[in-house]
């Protein structure tokens, strides 16, 4: 018995079987939409690929995150300040292994103006102490009282043949005593010189040593 021939289909859409023109048509627009979605899919793992490689450039690329210190020519700025200045603004030369961090004229709440110079000891690149010198420029007891962390004098000390009033708080822990664990001063000249440091004594002698 021969076979029937096959009624075409019918698209619900539609409600009736396509037509030729129409069967190509929706073909047509299948492979469109195929194409661009595989253009998008392309796009995106393109973009992926490219941000995995500027991920790895950034962690290859070396970095030095370590905290750099200033390193100021205390003299020079010294030289630069002292026309302004009657007494002699104390710079003296400090071993190899201290480095300036600050060298400036300042001036306090009470008028005092006062020649500044910061240093830090170092360890290879690592700084391991603090040493200060403030020259207050004909100032007064309150504003010695106040830049030593209102203390008071535990003796005195004498260094190159030059008497130093000192403030020994080498009891108190570092973080106790602060920058001012260890102290000395002296009047000279029309100012007054407070050296302190946040360690140890013989470091603030030692710059002591080098103006007496």
């Amino acid at each position: 018995m021969a076979k029937r021939p096959k009624k075409p289909a019918i698209v619900a859409e539609l409600g009736r079987p396509e037509t030729p023109e129409e069967t190509a048509a929706r073909k047509a627009e299948n492979s469109r939409l195929y194409r661009q979605r595989k253009t998008i899919n392309n796009l995106v793992a393109a973009i992926a690929v490219s941000l995995l490689a500027v991920a790895v450039i950034v962690f290859m690329v070396p970095r030095d995150d370590s905290e750099k210190l200033r390193d100021v020519d205390y003299q020079a700025a010294a030289a630069q300040a002292q026309p302004g200045y009657d007494v002699e603004l104390l710079a003296p030369d400090v071993p190899d292994q201290w480095q300036s961090n600050s060298a400036e004229i300042r001036q306090g709440a009470d008028g005092v103006f006062e020649w500044y110079m910061g240093f830090m000891i170092l360890d290879g690149d690592l700084a391991t102490e603090y040493v200060g010198l403030s020259q207050g420029i004909n100032a007064n007891d309150t504003w010695t009282y106040e830049k030593l962390d209102r203390r008071t004098p535990t003796g005195s000390i004498t260094i190159n043949g030059v008497e130093w009033i000192e403030y020994d708080y080498t009891d108190l822990s570092t973080d106790e005593a602060g920058n001012t664990r260890y102290s000395l001063v002296r009047e000279d000249a029309g100012s007054t010189v407070l050296i302190y440091g946040s360690h140890t004594a013989e470091a603030v002698q030692e710059l002591a040593s080098r103006i007496s």
